[in-house]
């Protein structure tokens, strides 16, 4: 019996082989951890796949999203065209293409906060400016964790896997006119160029209609540092910000723009006709200052009345006429009596049988070409010859070159005359004079066809030929810089 106590004593005392015990909890928790790192990584891959996917699919629509009535359209063709990717994980098939891998939302806004969720959807393209590309749930399955689970006496489910992404498009235009424009309901530059334009000043309080213009930028906060208008402020910063040649404004975000009435005081018409050579009023005395520097063509119809190169006013030419209006503006048939159809074919006969003598040098088809290829082909090709580099034969009353301010020289181009403005829904906006963060359907290159005439001491109007969308190359020059910027919020 003794004995026996003795063998239990030891047994109880021996430690050998005790390190099993712990060797074989610890591979149990090893075997566990694997098996939850193996399952978990594949989820955490699966994340990172579809969040990339998500991610490039929203970034190929948001480049979409330029305010036009197709971009909605287009935003959806490139989500589901443009990317390919793949998951390595997760049931089902593991290309990632195609809109059964996604669902779009469009939005108008987004929230201050990023951790609010975005409500303003919208289905308008002029609006939509975010997309919200969320990816189909993916199910992966975790079979090795799930049997751990199962061990410990709990169940456990294959993970779903989501993912989703936000971007947006912002469009800049830099350097442009700081003036806007009220557009006609569904109009577009692009279907009409060539077409005649007549925009008036719009006042304050009353409801602009389609041909009223106004200015942006009230504060102006965008003006260019470095630019010829720096440091100026009140009327000469107006005067410069119309005026001037050279980097004249920041950036204005088309989703958004402040605007002013047109109808201002000190903002005359001969803060325009700098472009035609004539130096009046406020600007009388930059008539040798090269930032102000004229058209290379300027031929108008009027002449100085008192024989000096720099008046006070102007008399019709005896024996010249300015570039024509669309012929339906002598009829009173064009379109709200503010936009032309683009037929000037009359005006075009008239034109060189008055400055040309009837004989065409430049073969233009007004059917075909516009008023600004008629204008670039006078400075290729003028017709002044014995010493005379007229823009016009000799003889007449004008020359077509500019006698007041010749600082600019050979460096000012064609597009000099030519103006950059925001085309603006202003009907849909409710613009009646000053407003604050409205849309922009597009800027637009309009090329000044006469000099602007004062209506009143505050009132202008601007006669001018569409030569379309600023933002396409559409061959004015270099008018202003165009950026779209696409980029990921969430």
């Amino acid at each position: 019996m003794s004995n026996r106590r003795s063998h239990i004593a030891t047994f109880g005392q021996d430690q050998k082989g005790t390190i099993l015990v712990f060797w074989g909890m610890a591979l149990a928790l090893m075997l566990g951890l694997v098996a939850m790192s193996f399952d978990l990584g594949q989820v955490s891959a699966t994340q990172t796949d579809m969040q990339s996917f998500t991610d490039n699919v929203a970034l190929a629509a948001a480049g979409e999203l330029d305010g036009r009535p197709d971009s909605i359209t287009r935003a959806t063709t490139a989500a589901a065209n443009l990317i390919v990717d793949s998951r390595k994980f997760g049931s089902g098939d593991h290309t990632l293409s195609g809109a059964d891998d996604f669902t779009l939302t469009f939005f108008s806004t987004l929230p201050a906060s990023d951790t609010a969720a975005p409500t303003a959807v919208t289905t308008n393209p002029a609006l939509a400016r975010f997309i919200r590309v969320a990816a189909t749930e993916a199910e992966v399955p975790v079979a090795f964790y799930r049997a751990l689970m199962v061990l410990r006496g709990e169940t456990l489910q294959d993970i779903n896997v989501q993912a989703q992404s936000i971007a947006g498009m912002t469009q800049f235009a830099c350097d442009v006119t700081p003036l806007m424009f009220c557009q006609p309901s569904g109009w577009t530059s692009a279907a009409n160029k060539g077409t005649m334009v007549n925009l008036r000043s719009g006042g304050n309080g009353a409801a602009w209609a389609p041909g009223n213009f106004g200015f942006l930028d009230p504060s102006k906060a965008l003006v260019d540092s470095e630019g010829p208008c720096a440091g100026k402020n009140g009327v000469k910063l107006d005067a410069c910000l119309l005026a001037a040649v050279g980097s004249i404004t920041q950036c204005y975000a088309l989703n958004g723009v402040d605007t002013e009435p047109g109808q201002k005081n000190g903002i005359e018409n001969a803060i325009f006709n700098v472009r035609f050579d004539i130096f009046q009023t406020i600007l009388k005395s930059e008539k040798n200052n090269p930032n102000y520097a004229p058209a290379p063509n300027v031929i108008k119809g009027v002449v100085p009345s008192n024989g000096n190169a720099c008046p006070n006013n102007y008399d019709p030419s005896p024996d010249t006429v300015g570039l024509p209006r669309d012929d339906c503006f002598n009829a009173g048939g064009c379109a709200g009596g503010r936009f032309g159809d683009g037929d000037w074919s009359a005006g075009y006969a008239n034109y060189i049988a008055t400055n040309y003598g009837g004989a065409d040098p430049f073969f233009i088809n007004p059917a075909l070409d516009t008023r600004y290829d008629l204008y670039k082909a006078e400075i290729a090709n003028p017709q002044g010859t014995s010493g005379n580099a007229g823009i016009l034969p000799n003889g007449l009353a004008e020359s077509g070159l500019p006698q007041c301010n010749t600082a600019g020289g050979a460096s000012i181009g064609p597009e000099r005359r030519v103006i950059v403005a925001a085309a603006i829904d202003c009907a849909a906006n409710n613009i009646q004079g000053s407003a604050v963060n409205v849309p922009v359907a597009e800027f637009v290159e309009i090329f000044l066809t006469e000099p602007v005439a004062a209506v009143s001491s505050n009132t202008v109007d601007i006669w001018g030929e569409v030569i379309g969308p600023a933002d396409q190359g559409s061959g004015a020059g270099s008018t202003g810089i165009f950026r779209d910027v696409v980029q990921l919020y969430r």
